[in-house]
This record gives C-alpha cells, structure tokens and sequence, in this order.
C-alpha cells in the first residue's frame, strides 16, 4: 500500500514539496538551536516552559480526541463512523509524533533523552509520560494500518488486531492524564495545582481534536471522492458541543474555586492572564479572543439549526481550534509560570527562531498526516468503499 503515497496529483506532490520545505526551514533553526542553545528561544530561568511545551500539550489531545471516533464505532457498533475511524487514527499518528518532536527541541541537548531510556525514574511523570506517549504510536499504527490493510484486502482486520483496538481506547485516556498530571503535581505552582486539571485536558482534547478531524475531512471531501456521510459529520459535531460545553464548566469551577475562597497564588494567575499584573499584560488580548471564540461556537454549536449547518460547521471548528490552541497552549504554561513563587513576574513570549522551529515541526506532522490520508483514500477509492 505504501506505493500509493507516491502516486498523485500536481496539487498533491505541491503539497507534499511544500510541507517539506517549510521541514527543512524548521531543521535549518533547530540545528542554529542546537549550535547557540535555548537562549535563541524566549524561555528563561522563570519560565521554563515555553512555546515548545505549549504545543506539546495541545497535540497531545488532538492525538487522545482519536478515541472519540474509535469508542463508538468499535465498542457500540455505531456504523457511521466506519469511514472517518481510520482517519481519526491516522490524525493521533500524525499528532503524537509531532509532540515527540516537541519534546525533542524542547530539551536544550537532545541526546539526553536517551536517559530516561538508561535511567528510568518510576517516581517521575515524566518517564510515565513517555512510556504512554510512544505505546499509543505504535498501537495507533498497528490499528489504523491493520484496519486499512483489511479494506486492501477486502476483509475485515484481523482477530490478533482487537485486543490493540480496545486497548487504544483507555490508552488514549491515560495519554492525557499522565500529561495533565505533570503539571498538576508540581505544588510550587498554584494555577497548576487543581484536581480538575485532567478532566480540563480531556474536556478540551474532546473537542479540539474532533474540531480539526472535521476540518481535515473537509479539505479531503473537497479534493477527493471521499464522503463520511452527513450523519457522521453531524454525530462528531455534538461531542464537540458536549465536550466544549464541559471545558467550558470546567474553567467556571476554576473561577469560582480561585475567587471566591481567596486563593491568591491561584488569582495572581489568572489576573495575569485576563487582566494583566503591574502592567504586564501581553497575553491578555490573546485569553480574551481565545474564550470570545469558544462562547460563540459553544453558542452557535448548542443551536441545533446552526450545528447542523454543514456549511458554517467548517467555520465554527476553526473557531473551537484556536480557542483551544491559545488557552490550552500558552496560556496554560505560561499561566502557570507567572508569576513565579517568589511573586516576580517575568514575562515571556516566543522569538522568531522558537516560532519557525515549531512550524516546522507542524509541517512535518501534516505531511505525515498527508501520506496517510492520501494512502487511505488511494485504496478506499481502488476498492469502491467511498
């Protein structure tokens, strides 16, 4: 199946060359990163965490939200989904690897990853942390692969295969627990330190990652044969809505819970955030665009005349997609940072070298999430499946 990544259209291989070349620009400043160090990046010594970690935390729950495609076709039978599921898989490929890209220029000298492989350190989230992230690569790859060998073949995947799809079920769960857990365990930071932290990170995965499916099966509907089915479009579209709705919540009892009790390490925060501090204030336009597009699309999506609109579906995912992306990227790091312990407020945002680096990690990302697609779609259509 692997030769029909190489066979396509003109706009197909401009694709492919593109994400390619904008790969090779991010490598380019990577390796100007490994040569300088991360003090090319806007990081510090307060804010150890930066644009890196950011994305790292959001594409870990686009890759969980592959369960909201795969619980209901799997385990409750639900037919619809049977066209977008390996999709939903192929995405979650395309999405882990991005955040162990991450994760790799987020360490300032790479090859010390290979210590946690040598010194393995059961106490830390952060050895759980990769065994959970690179375990849902490879059942991803072994599901999503089988399941579309079984299309090629003109059966159904494999017995051996089912044990793999039930456990990637609970597996996509924990991917986004164990990431939540890595902040939520450090007591020296109050904006962190909450017990909904993790139901927070699923709520948003549940809806961001679904949003750009959606999106994603848009663009493929659009230049191929392909079609999921308007009821499968419009099933997706209210788990966006519950789960939009839940992240939503979930944020008002962090409100509450951080006001009304008078928690001030937990307000300074949020204050920071929303209303700035001593007059640092450069995220707070970017939280108030960010919760002003969830309102409106929490609105327009829990109106069942605009949800089921498929023409104005496509624009109220991009809305969910970047409300999320801010919130649940820099504002949940950065949030958390400042200020710091010792009540100093040191801001941050990322330099130019940080920002092309993570570009180019996306581009690799898509392009694997390209090929995948372009491969699915290639023996749906050679089999008459779509």
């Amino acid at each position: 199946m692997l030769e029909k990544a190489l066979v396509g259209s003109k706009k197909y291989y401009a694709l492919v060359f593109f994400l390619g070349a904008v790969f090779l620009v991010g490598f380019y400043f990577f390796l100007k990163q490994l040569a300088f160090g991360l003090g090319i990046t806007g990081m510090s010594r307060d804010v150890s965490w930066g644009f890196y970690v950011a994305q790292f935390t959001y594409l870990v729950g686009v890759a969980a939200s592959a369960v909201m495609v795969v619980l209901p076709y799997y385990l409750h039978n639900y037919k619809d989904y049977g066209k977008m599921t390996i999709f939903g898989e192929f995405l979650a490929i395309g999405a882990v690897t991005m955040c162990l890209l991450f994760i790799v220029v987020d360490i300032g000298q790479t090859h010390r990853l290979f210590n946690v492989l040598l010194h393995p350190t059961p106490h830390s989230m952060l050895f759980y942390d990769m065994i959970v992230l690179n375990g849902y690569l490879l059942i991803n790859l072994i599901c999503g692969w089988s399941a579309l060998h079984g299309v090629y073949k003109g059966t159904k995947y494999p017995d051996w295969v089912k044990p793999f799809i039930y456990l990637s079920i609970p597996w996509a769960f924990s991917i986004h627990t164990v990431t939540a857990f890595l902040y939520a365990g450090l007591p020296g930071r109050h904006f962190w330190l909450t017990a909904v932290m993790a139901p927070r990170f699923l709520a948003s995965a549940f809806c961001s990652g679904p949003a750009l499916l959606l999106l994603l099966i848009y663009i493929v509907k659009a230049f191929t044969r392909f079609d999921p089915g308007e009821k499968a479009i419009r099933a997706l579209a209210k788990t966006i809505t519950y789960a939009l709705l839940a992240n939503l919540f979930l944020f008002g009892c962090e409100l509450f819970t951080s006001f009304y009790s008078g928690i001030p390490g937990h307000q300074f925060s949020i204050k920071y955030l929303f209303a700035g501090l001593h007059g640092h204030m450069k995220l707070v336009p970017w939280m108030w665009t960010a919760y002003a597009l969830m309102l409106v699309a929490a609105v327009l999506l829990v109106i069942p005349k605009t949800r089921n609109n498929l023409g104005l579906l496509p624009l109220l995912c991009i809305l969910v997609v970047i409300g999320t992306w801010i919130d649940k990227g820099m504002g949940l790091i950065v949030g958390g940072f400042v200020p710091n312990p010792l009540e100093r407020i040191t801001e941050y945002m990322p330099t130019f070298p940080e920002v092309m680096i993570s570009i180019g990690i996306y581009a690799a990302g898509f392009l694997i999430i390209t090929v995948l697609y372009k491969i699915a779609i290639s023996v749906m259509e050679s089999r008459g499946v779509i």
